[in-house]
């Protein structure tokens, strides 16, 4: 009994050293990779916001940390950055928004124009959404719907005109979940975001 012990003991120690050992090497090379890590994300978030807002020659942040109310008590937030033309002149607004969709949680950069009152469009930053199906969000059947809507309570719609664009969204067929997801997107965060920047000003 006494060796079956001992023996315990120094497997234990064993395993704890290895996990120790382990666990350091694992934050020495997040700690390495974090400022590259960072660094790619914001590349990343730069390139979605000048695709949809080609005149911008820069971004910059005019609010941060804006608190969204996307339902079921969650608040999240997200800094909203304001697109500058070569000129000097506002070119719009873009900013990073959250939702659930089928699958996973679905994260959007939008953008609007500089009065926000029109819909620039959306890109996806980050999706987990069914191949074949829900991940046509990213396609240009269902982000071109978006690209000059109306900043209002959007609809959607299981047919219907994809072309006309108003503020009713026509569903992706057999996405139906994560076209609702988009839209609710949209929904939560245009009208809190723009109340945000009215009371700084910076819209009507």
């Amino acid at each position: 009994m006494f060796k079956a012990i001992r023996h315990y003991v120094q497997q234990s120690w064993l395993l704890l050293v290895s996990a120790f050992v382990f666990g350091l090497l694992l934050a020495l090379a997040n700690t390495a990779w974090s400022p590259r890590v960072q660094q790619n994300k914001k590349d990343k978030l730069n390139g979605l916001m000048k695709s949809l807002i080609t005149d911008a020659n820069r971004f910059e942040i005019v609010c941060e940390d804006v608190q969204v109310d996307i339902g079921r008590g969650k608040i999240v937030k997200t800094d909203v950055y304001k697109a500058v033309g070569a000129d000097g002149n506002d070119a719009g607004f873009c900013f990073r928004a959250e939702g659930m969709g089928f699958a996973d949680k679905i994260e959007l950069v939008i953008g609007v124009d500089a009065a926000f009152e029109r819909i620039a469009g959306y890109s996806v930053l980050a999706s987990n959404e069914t191949p074949g199906f829900g991940d046509r969000i990213k396609g240009d059947y269902f982000r071109r719907q978006f690209a000059g809507a109306p900043v209002m309570k959007l609809g959607l719609s299981k047919s219907g005109d994809a072309c006309k664009i108003d503020n009713e969204v026509i569903a992706i067929s057999g996405a139906t979940v994560s076209s609702t997801a988009v839209v609710n997107v949209f929904n939560n965060y245009l009208e809190q975001v723009k109340e945000r920047l009215k009371q700084k000003g910076l819209v009507r």
